[in-house]
């Protein structure tokens, strides 16, 4: 078969496959609109109290929960083991957090805040609440519960999907 044969061969290939349209691909989109509001929120926080976002996701679910360890905080962010680390590292060489060894476990510690991190999450709260309300804001009650239904729907979906 010659150059231009093969050439002809090909393109009939392609033009039978399948094309996927990355911006109308759901886990594309979903990433899309993730960062992009992560992104917005993260200029808050980064230019006010110099964190990154993962470190901001250890302040805020310690914030909630109180004392955790790295391996919590990791399952409830979904954030990988290292990246915790680091980030409680972080956090805890600018006197944001405390580690206390755990006296049953001494591979692991737990986690709180310390006053100053304490002082951040307290902070921060009010405008991470604004910044969700200036969002919902553009949706009906009715387009706001189903954006949460559906949510709900595809992470319960995915989690069967996975397995």
């Amino acid at each position: 078969m010659d150059k231009a044969a093969a050439q002809q061969a090909d393109e009939a290939e392609r033009d039978t496959s399948p094309v996927l349209a990355l911006e109308s691909f759901l886990p594309y989109r979903l990433n899309l609109v993730s960062e992009t509001v992560s992104q917005a929120f993260a200029s808050l926080y980064e230019t006010q109290f110099g964190i990154a976002r993962p470190e901001w996701r250890v302040i805020a679910l310690l914030g909630q929960y109180g004392e955790l360890t790295a391996k919590t905080i990791g399952e409830r962010s979904a954030m990988h083991k290292t990246k915790v680390s680091r980030a409680v590292a972080a956090l805890e060489k600018r006197k944001l957090v405390i580690r206390t060894p755990n006296p049953d476990d001494m591979r692991e510690s737990f986690v709180d805040l310390a006053p100053d991190g304490l002082a951040i999450y307290e902070a921060i709260v009010p405008q991470a609440l604004a910044f969700t309300k200036a969002l919902q804001d553009s949706l009906s009650a009715a387009q706001r519960e189903a954006l949460d239904d559906t949510l709900d729907r595809i992470m319960e979906r995915v989690k069967t999907l996975r397995q």
